[in-house]
């Protein structure tokens, strides 16, 4: 079968676009970048979502698309490209699909539906309310609105992922990378809430940089450690493409992502056990994120299985850098 595969050259794009080659299918990624792949069986289109023309060129001839494409972006200014990109081109990747005859989609969400701040109860389960944060995580939720319209009205076979965050292990170790970087490294840190204009967690922060790269447990304004659940790019790939071989899975919306959430503190103390870098402590005049999501419908719906810890995931980082 051809498969589309939007946001191809991204962290779990191009794992996918790499399994599905490799397991006989044929490929056409989209995305803004090219892939470097040169096998017999692929293609790429390089464009934007919220142009129509590039959609409908990529989704020619696609029995099933994978939209994993998006734009990932917190900063205020960036608004209207995380809209133009992700619900226009959402919108795009559905007219296509109809237009095609596409015989199966499945659409990368996000846990930022949920209001992952204020949970209403833990763990996030697929009912709690969907209240987003950002606009980014609206941005996916009006995305899954548009999935599911298409799947009722039009009769589109369809599949909802909401993704974890989620790394490839190597970020972890670096700290200019765009998650791991400012989620456990200070200075990353500073910068990202400079770029998002939060003067005061800049100004709670600003202490204690010296000028050298340090590790940093974050902490909310009532002292509790930041938690959340972090997914290896590897486990995603794995679930996607189990969501896109099940028959189960259509119509249903599934979490995707580890068992278990990490406490940062114990997140920190095991990149300093391999970095060695010095380790901070800062409480910050925000809420702390603190929760954990269930992975329950897509254990039982997809037999979904993760294989990477976040321990797991730095051990493997390590060894692949020789440290």
């Amino acid at each position: 079968m051809q498969i589309l595969v939007s946001g191809g050259s991204g962290r779990i794009g191009r794992l996918v676009v790499a399994e599905l080659l490799q397991r006989g299918d044929t490929v056409v990624s989209m995305d803004l970048q090219p892939c470097g792949r040169t096998e017999r069986g692929f293609r790429e289109v390089l464009g934007q979502f919220d142009d129509p023309a590039a959609v409908e060129a990529a989704t020619t001839g696609a029995g099933a698309v994978l939209h994993l494409g998006a734009l990932m972006s917190w900063v205020r200014a960036d608004v209207p490209k995380v809209y133009a990109a992700n619900v226009t081109g959402t919108f795009n990747v559905l007219q296509a699909a109809l237009k095609f005859g596409v015989r199966k989609l499945v659409f990368a969400s996000s846990g930022e539906v949920y209001p992952e701040t204020k949970p209403a109860y833990l763990p996030l389960d697929e009912s709690h309310p969907t209240r987003p944060t950002s606009a980014y995580g609206l941005s996916k939720l009006l995305g899954e609105e548009m999935v599911e319209f298409h799947q009722r009205v039009h009769g589109l076979p369809s599949v909802i992922l909401r993704f974890s965050h989620t790394q490839d292990a190597g970020e972890l170790l670096d700290p200019g990378s765009f998650f791991s970087g400012p989620r456990f490294y200070l200075r990353a840190r500073i910068r990202q809430q400079e770029a998002f204009g939060n003067t005061k967690v800049v100004e709670a922060l600003r202490p204690l940089d010296d000028g050298t790269e340090k590790l940093l447990v974050s902490r909310g304004e009532d002292g509790k450690v930041f938690r959340m659940p972090i997914a290896d790019s590897r486990d995603i790939c794995a679930g996607v493409l189990q969501a896109l071989d099940s028959d189960r899975a259509v119509g249903q919306v599934m979490n995707l992502g580890p068992d278990e959430a990490v406490s940062f503190d114990h997140a920190v103390a095991v990149l300093h056990k391999v970095t060695g870098l010095p380790v901070v402590d800062a409480r910050l005049p925000i809420p702390a994120v603190d929760y954990v999501t269930s992975r329950a419908r897509a254990r039982e719906t997809l037999d979904y299985r993760t294989r990477w810890s976040f321990d797991a995931m730095v051990a493997d980082a390590a060894q692949r850098r020789g440290r």
